[in-house]
């Protein structure tokens, strides 16, 4: 009796990690040129993503189609909140609105929601990253027209480790932020 202790502080130790994890943030480049916005404020809300993308360890789709964990690679923030907080920061930037993820923060409420469905994101063995989503615009006061749309892009990742399937996250949801931007122009 007295080893079940023992084997359960090991396996709990081992569920751990081995402490060697290397952490990787979601970081998208800066924008080159900022576009008006029909509306002057934009809530971000959390970004839906699959379940595989949401775990905290990066992945890579192998030849054979398997999702295959990288060693000792882990995402630096919980994806979701990396993603939508990534997002949120590019939109802003791409922007002349201000962005801000949910909650919103001030007494008046945004006069844009934008909530992003992210259908795939996932670095492949050939050497890209694809990430796919369907976004809706709503507009509360009707200050712009509403509407959903389909976005869809393909980045060349610059090597196969878990730094390389960063960069490329951060560029495509730097592209989706510069999709979002257009979107609130007209």
């Amino acid at each position: 009796m007295r080893l079940t202790p023992i084997l359960m502080s090991a396996a709990i130790l081992a569920a751990c990690g081995s402490g060697n994890e290397a952490r990787y943030l979601i970081d998208p480049p800066a924008v080159s040129a900022e576009r008006p916005a029909r509306v002057a404020t934009v809530e971000m809300r959390d970004v839906s993503l699959p379940a595989y993308a949401s775990a905290v360890e990066i992945s890579r789709l192998e030849a054979d189609g398997a999702l295959r964990n990288l060693p000792d690679s882990l995402w630096a923030d919980d994806p979701v909140r990396g993603v939508t907080h990534a997002l949120a920061r590019s939109l802003d930037a791409a922007s002349r609105a201000t962005v801000a993820a949910e909650p919103w923060p001030l007494s008046d409420p945004a006069q844009a929601v934008v909530d992003v469905r992210i259908e795939r994101l996932v670095a492949r063995a050939d050497g890209k990253l694809e990430l796919a989503a369907q976004y809706a615009i709503a507009s509360p006061d009707g200050l712009i027209r509403e509407r959903i749309g389909r976005f869809q892009t393909t980045v060349e990742m610059g090597g196969e480790g878990p730094d390389a399937i960063a960069a490329a996250a951060g560029q495509a949801i730097a592209e989706l932020a510069d999709r979002l931007a257009e979107e609130l122009s007209r």
